[in-house]
């Protein structure tokens, strides 16, 4: 049982110390340094173009398999 509690209490620490790691800073104050009135959200990059070439390697990748393995069972 002190072996469970221990394990417990050490995931806790660990987990809680590594979601504390990743956290950003608060934006800027409204008007300090980004040239624009407000205060601006970012993170909004276009991924239509990379996504359609994902989709399109992975549909080349899947008919290459699926001729191989339709050639090989008619052998």
């Amino acid at each position: 049982m002190k072996k469970q509690i221990t394990t417990i209490l050490l995931t806790i620490a660990l987990t809680l110390s590594v979601s504390n790691g990743f956290t950003q800073p608060p934006p800027p104050p409204t008007g300090a340094g980004h040239g624009a009135s407000g205060n601006q959200t970012g993170g909004n990059a276009p991924i239509g173009s990379g996504l359609f070439i994902l989709l399109g390697l992975g549909a080349a990748y899947g008919g290459k398999k699926l001729y191989r393995l339709n050639s090989e069972e008619s052998l």
